[in-house]
C-alpha cells in the first residue's frame, strides 16, 4: 500500500513498501535482497546484521527518522552484551521497519560474498621505493659517552649507510631503547626517504631483517576499495583483496554523498569514519592473507577520486558539489598512515597521488602513470569506469581529462536482478539471434549454462543474479538478437518471437533464467534495467565525445578500457552498446585495474611520483558539468548504439537488426504517422 513504509536497501538499490512492523530480514527476502541468516531469525547467528541510515537521502527522496526502526529489543541487547555488535548495527531479524528507511547490507552480511575483480597485473618496474631496510650495529653508550640512543643510531646510519639528518616520530622514539638492548645493539632500521624531506625512521627490527619490507597500493573507489600488498624489494604482489566501501550506505554515487554531507550535520565526519574503518579492515585482511606482520608494512599509496580523497582526509566535500568544483588541495600529499585508519608500522607514511581537477581524481592520475598516454604517437582514449567514469584522451602533443557521472548500474547496482560480482552471478551472456534462446556463465563455474556439467557445478552457488559485466553483455546481446530496438525498448513475445519476453505492466522483460520451479529466482532484464544502462552509457559516451571535440578529432585510433569493467567486458559488446565512440574492435584493449597498477608503480618508485606530479600540471581538464555540448551528446547516445553516429567500424563486425517496438501500452506496434 502507498501508506506503507518505503525501505531501500544498499548497495543493491532494491526498494519496496512493506507493512509497518515488518522485520528487516523479512523485507529483504520479499525484495530479493542478499541478506544472510542461518538461525531462522532467532537472533543467534548475527549473520543478518544491517546498518540503518539516518537523516536526509536526497537521491532516494526520503528522510530517515531516528525511530525508523523499532527500538533495540532484549534479543539484541543479549547478543550485544555477550558477543558485541558494531556501533550502529542492528540484527535484521529483530529490527522492525516503522517508517521510511535506508538500510545498508554490509559485505559480511551478504550471502554471496563479493569477488574483488580488481586483481593485480604483472608490470616491469624500476624499483626505487621510499622505504628501505638498513642493518646497522650501534655503539653502546657508557659513562664516558652517554649520548642518546637515537643519536647513536643516527650516527651509525650516517657512518655505515650515509643517511644524514634522520628524524623520528614519538611512537618510534618510545621503542628505541628497548629494541636496541634486546638485540645487543644490532638492528635493522626501516627508513623512509622520499628524496624531498629529511629521512624518517619508520621502525626498528631486532637483528638482521630476514625478508623484505612491505607496502600497500590501494585503489579507494566509490563502491569498492581494492588493495595489493607489495614486497618492496622486487615489487611482487603477495596478496590482493578488497571490500565494498562502507560509505555506500550514505549513497551509491558521489553526489549523493556530497548531498548527505550538506543535509546532515556531521554527515561528512560519519563518512570519514566509515571509509577509514574500511581502509583499516582491508590492511588487516591483506596482512593476514599474506602472513605478514603489519608492523613490516611501512608505506601505503592511495589513489581515489576527489570526493573520496576529501572524505578520507576528513575534509568536507561540499565545495566539490557546486561550481567551480574546487578541491581543498590538489597536490600530492604525504601523511602518517595512522591518521587515516591504517594500523601498520608505527610511523608508516601514506602517499596520496595528486588530483587532476575537482571531478578528476588521483585515480585518473594513476591511470595516466600506468598507461602513459603522453608518449603515444596517435590519440588514445582511456576509460576507467566505476560509479564515476574518468576519461583521458591524449598523445605526445597534449593530454585531456574529464569525469562523467555514470552511476552504479555498470557494477550491478540498481538493476532488478543485479548484484555484486560473487559466485553464482551471471557474468557472461550470449543470445541466439534465430531462436532468441540465451546461454550464460556464472562466476565460479567454467561451463556455460547449455553445456554438460553446468547444472551440477552450479548447485554449489546457485544462480543468484546478474553482475555488471553480465547486464552489459545481456543488453548488447538483446540488441544484436533484435529483442531490443535502437531506442532501448524490449519487444513483446509476438514482436520478438520468443515466450521469454514477458509482460511487466506497460512494458516487457526478457527472462534469462527461471529457477522458480526449484525454489530459485527469476532473473530477467527489465525495461527499467535497460534505461539504467542507457543513462550510464550515455554519460560515458558524452564525456569521451567532449574530449574528442576539444582534441579536434572525429575518429579514434585506440581505446583502452581500464578498471574492473575493462577486464571483463568484450570490446564488441561495449561497442554494440555504444559505451565508447566507434573504433576498430581489435583496437579496443583492456588495461585491467590501471588505477591500482599506477598506485603500485608509485609505491615502488620515487621517480614515478615526481613524474606524475609534473604530468598532472600538463593535463587539460574539461568540466562536463558546464560543457555546452554534453547534453547534446548525452541525448544522442541514448540510442543503442547511437542515434546519429553510424558506427561504421562496428558495422564491419556485426549487422544490427532494424526493428522498432514503439508500443501504445498494450504490446501492439504503434503506427508511424506519415
Amino acid at each position: 500500500m502507498a501508506d506503507d513504509p518505503l525501505v531501500i536497501f544498499t548497495p543493491s538499490g532494491k526498494r519496496g513498501r512493506v507493512p509497518a512492523g515488518t522485520p528487516v530480514l523479512e523485507a529483504a527476502r520479499r525484495l530479493g535482497v542478499d541478506l544472510d541468516s542461518v538461525c531462522g531469525g532467532r537472533g543467534i547467528c548475527s549473520k543478518c546484521q544491517v546498518a540503518p541510515g539516518k537523516g536526509a537521502f536526497s537521491k532516494h527522496g526520503v528522510t530517515v527518522a531516528e525511530d525508523a526502526l523499532s527500538g533495540i529489543n532484549a534479543v539484541e541487547e543479549r547478543y550485544d552484551r555477550i558477543r558485541g555488535l558494531k556501533p550502529g548495527r542492528r540484527l535484521g531479524c529483530q529490527a522492525q521497519i516503522q517508517s521510511d528507511v535506508v538500510i545498508d547490507v554490509p559485505p559480511e552480511s551478504q550471502l554471496h560474498r563479493q569477488v574483488i575483480r580488481k586483481s593485480a597485473t604483472e608490470r616491469v618496474m624500476v624499483m626505487d621505493p621510499a622505504v628501505r631496510p638498513f642493518y646497522v650495529e650501534v655503539v653502546e653508550p657508557d659513562l664516558d659517552d652517554p649520548t642518546g640512543d637515537f643519536q647513536r643510531l643516527s650516527a651509525a646510519l650516517d657512518e655505515q649507510w650515509q643517511i644524514t639528518g634522520l628524524r623520528a616520530d614519538l611512537e618510534v622514539l618510545a621503542r628505541i631503547q628497548t629494541v636496541l638492548r634486546k638485540s645487543a645493539w644490532k638492528v635493522t632500521a626501516l627508513v623512509w626517504d622520499n628524496g624531498l624531506e629529511p629521512p624518517r625512521l619508520i621502525d626498528l627490527v631486532p637483528g638482521l631483517l630476514d625478508g623484505p619490507v612491505y607496502g600497500l597500493a590501494i585503489d579507494l573507489g566509490s563502491t569498492t576499495i581494492a588493495g595489493h600488498l607489495v614486497a618492496l624489494d622486487d615489487g611482487r604482489v603477495l596478496a590482493s583483496s578488497g571490500l565494498m566501501n562502507p560509505q555506500i550506505r550514505f549513497g551509491e554515487d558521489l553526489m549523493s554523498r556530497v548531498s548527505y554531507s550538506m543535509m546532515n550535520e556531521g554527515g561528512a565526519a560519519e563518512m570519514t569514519t566509515a571509509v577509514r574503518d574500511g581502509l583499516g579492515q582491508l590492511a588487516a585482511v591483506l596482512a593476514d592473507e599474506a602472513g605478514v606482520d603489519p608492523a613490516l608494512i611501512a608505506e601505503a599509496v592511495i589513489v581515489c577520486n576527489p570526493v573520496m580523497h576529501h572524505l578520507m582526509l576528513g575534509i568536507d566535500p561540499v565545495e566539490l558539489g557546486q561550481a567551480p568544483f574546487a578541491p581543498a588541495t590538489s597536490d600530492a600529499m604525504t601523511l602518517r598512515a595512522a591518521e587515516i585508519g591504517l594500523q601498520i608500522a608505527p610511523a608508516a607514511r601514506t602517499y596520496v597521488l595528486p588530483i587532476i581537477a575537482g571531478h578528476v581524481g588521483a585515480d585518473c592520475a594513476a591511470v595516466v602513470l600506468s598507461e602513459q598516454p603522453q608518449k603515444s604517437e596517435a590519440p588514445v582514449l582511456m576509460v576507467d569506469v566505476g560509479t564515476n567514469a574518468e576519461i583521458v584522451l591524449g598523445d605526445k602533443t597534449r593530454v585531456l581529462a574529464c569525469s562523467s557521472p555514470t552511476g552504479p548500474a555498470f557494477e550491478g547496482a540498481q538493476i532488478s536482478s543485479g548484484q555484486r560480482a560473487a559466485p553464482g552471478a551471471i557474468e557472461r551472456v550470449r543470445i541466439d539471434p534465430v531462436t532468441r534462446e540465451p546461454r550464460f556463465r556464472i562466476i565460479g563455474v567454467d561451463e556455460w549454462s547449455n553445456e554438460p556439467g553446468f547444472d551440477e557445478a552450479a548447485k554449489a552457488t546457485g544462480i543468484t543474479g546478474i553482475c555488471g559485466s553480465g547486464i552489459i553483455e545481456a543488453v548488447a546481446e538483446m540488441r544484436m538478437a533484435g529483442i531490443v530496438d535502437p531506442s532501448g525498448l524490449i519487444g513483446s513475445a509476438e514482436q520478438v518471437g520468443t515466450p521469454r519476453s514477458i509482460p511487466q505492466g506497460r512494458t516487457h522483460s526478457y527472462v534469462l533464467h527461471d529457477g522458480t520451479d526449484a525454489g530459485g529466482t527469476l532473473i530477467a532484464v527489465t525495461q527499467g534495467d535497460i534505461r539504467a544502462i542507457q543513462l550510464a552509457k550515455s554519460a560515458l559516451f558524452a564525456g569521451a565525445r567532449l574530449l574528442m571535440d576539444e582534441f579536434g578529432i572525429e575518429t579514434l585510433d585506440r581505446v583502452v578500457l581500464a578498471g574492473a569493467f575493462g577486464a571483463h567486458i568484450s570490446p564488441l559488446h561495449a561497442l554494440v552498446l555504444g559505451m565508447i565512440p566507434d573504433c576498430a574492435v581489435e583496437r579496443v584493449t583492456s588495461a585491467g585495474n590501471a588505477a591500482g597498477t599506477g598506485a603500485r608503480i608509485a609505491l615502488c618508485s620515487r621517480a614515478a611520483r615526481r613524474e606524475i606530479e609534473d604530468q598532472v600540471h600538463r593535463i587539460t581538464r574539461i568540466e562536463t558539468a558546464i560543457a555546452p555540448r554534453f547534453q547534446e551528446h548525452f541525448v544522442a547516445a541514448n540510442a543503442i548504439p547511437h542515434a546519429t553516429d553510424p558506427f561504421t567500424e562496428l558495422q564491419t563486425q556485426v549487422t544490427l537488426p532494424v526493428v522498432s517496438y514503439n508500443t501504445a501500452g498494450d504490446g501492439r506496434a504503434r503506427r508511424r504517422r506519415k
